[in-house]
């Protein structure tokens, strides 16, 4: 990828054209042929539609036209963007480039759009394909540092991407654990892996628990930057990595169940936010938490029924072992926030199928305890597309987790409001920080329901990262 002020020679020059206007943005000092003008007018700039020309100019052999429609939202230039680099890639090309039009936020949208798709998952396979085009985004010289800062943030998605779709049997939670290492030496990040007989030790109840019946044992992995002034309280950050959830004794049915490897997916998003943040050189304090769990039937299983202990001290009666995920995530809440006292806590997890019935597949639940957060967060949503919707959660939510012999129980009552008694128990194990919990259950990864984009390809979405990383720049 690279930013320039000017076309230099390149295979293919790509402009945008909005509906119902005879004119390429951005291509007021660059001439074109008549062949170039006849397929704007037919092209007519419908949204996504693209016309390719090919030009006898000495600098670019083609130039490809992408309408933007006439409507323009927050995401069009990204959209429009991936189908240009998709386009590129099917024809062969070997590089391109992109004439950024109006707009100080389109050369960052334009990256975004063509990094993540151009994205895809071939680590597995023994043929790899032809590696994607080289790109460069024409642009004003004001534009770099923002463009470059768009380059770092889609590498964080990419990151996050190649993480998740890992298989079960590649990515553990020592592997992740190991992975978290690695990019903490590159980034000066900070990171301590807590195994599972220190976790024992010092009473994860929640994680021990739902890790003890599987050979690989848990981790909890503990990442600290520090880019913000000394002493001034962090954002916190957690994430649920079971790295794959057969559901426990409570086994789920065998149909999907290989998508289970994706219920690591917002430790994953932790992962890559905390990378891009360092590379990025945020000026913020951040903690990422990520515990880190298989979930798996055996004979050491814990088991419905059971009542254990959280980090928090509170205990919690076992209905489920299919919700697992509120089991770890409780421990890793407490702990950031005893030991962080921090100025707000986000966690990320796949956590319901019922968000998914309530949301769909392309917007994602979040309920929080502080309104300026999660106005925060829905502004952050707002100039991302990564779609973000706030369910309740009061006092009669809360009774619905009471148990009879414990402090709560880890489901509700039969199947109503899934996600919000989720997010209730998670509440109950933590105290009045700051708070807003993102359930990504519907859009971690492709989905049947999943909307067409250009940039979601299939596999993991790594959905979260550029919503947050937008959320901690404007602070």
């Amino acid at each position: 990828m690279r930013i320039a002020e000017s076309v230099e020679k390149t295979e293919m020059l790509c402009g945008f054209v909005h509906e119902g206007r005879d004119e390429i943005l951005g291509f007021d000092r660059i001439k074109v042929s008549q062949e170039v003008r006849q397929a704007l007018a037919d092209m007519k700039g419908k949204m996504g539609a693209t016309c390719v020309v090919y030009s006898p100019n000495a600098k670019h052999q083609r130039i490809l036209l992408a309408g933007l429609g006439r409507e323009t939202t927050e995401d069009t230039v990204r959209f429009v963007s991936g189908r240009i680099a998709q386009k590129a890639a099917g024809l062969g090309v070997k590089e391109f480039s992109i004439v950024s039009p109006d707009g100080d936020t389109s050369p960052s949208r334009i990256i975004e759009g063509v990094v993540m798709s151009l994205y895809r998952f071939d680590r597995f396979k023994s043929e790899k394909g032809d590696a994607p085009p080289d790109f460069t985004v024409v642009a004003p010289s004001g534009a770099g540092p923002a463009a470059r800062t768009a380059g770092i943030v889609s590498d964080g998605v990419v990151f996050t991407r190649n993480v998740a779709n890992m298989p079960p049997n590649e990515c553990t939670p020592a592997v992740l654990a190991g992975l978290a290492k690695k990019i903490s030496r590159k980034n000066k990040i900070k990171c301590r892996v807590v195994a599972e007989a220190e976790l024992k030790r010092r009473g994860f109840g929640g994680i021990t628990a739902v890790g003890q019946g599987s050979s690989n044992g848990p981790r909890l992995i503990i990442m600290e930057y520090g880019g913000g002034a000394k002493g001034a309280k962090p954002t916190v950050l957690v994430g649920k990595a079971v790295t794959f959830d057969t559901g426990g004794i409570s086994i789920k049915p065998g149909e999907k169940m290989d998508e289970m490897k994706f219920d690591k997916c917002g430790g994953c998003t932790v992962l890559g936010i905390l990378k891009a943040a360092s590379e990025m050189g945020l000026g913020v304090n951040l903690i990422g938490i990520v515990p880190a769990v298989e979930n798996m039937p055996g004979g050491d299983s814990y088991r419905p029924g059971d009542i254990i202990r959280l980090y928090s001290k509170k205990t919690a009666e076992i209905m489920n072992t299919d919700a697992e995920g509120r089991l770890i995530l409780a421990d890793a809440l407490s702990y950031g926030e005893k030991h962080y006292r921090p100025r707000a806590i986000i966690d990320f997890a796949t956590l319901t199928g019922a968000c998914i019935v309530a949301l769909g597949n392309n917007v994602a639940g979040m309920v929080s305890n502080d309104r300026d957060e999660a106005a925060r967060i829905m502004d952050a949503s707002r100039r991302t597309s990564e779609e973000v919707l706030e369910l309740p959660l009061n006092q009669d939510y809360m009774d619905m987790i009471k148990s009879d012999v414990a402090d709560m129980k880890n489901i509700g009552i039969g199947r109503a409001a899934g996600t919000i008694t989720a997010a209730a128990f998670l509440k109950n194990a933590r105290n009045d920080t700051p708070w807003v919990h993102i359930d990504i259950a519907g859009v971690a990864w492709k989905q049947a329901g999943t909307k067409e984009k250009p940039y979601n390809p299939k596999g993991a979405t790594g959905f979260g990262v550029r919503l947050v990383l937008d959320y901690l720049q404007n602070l």
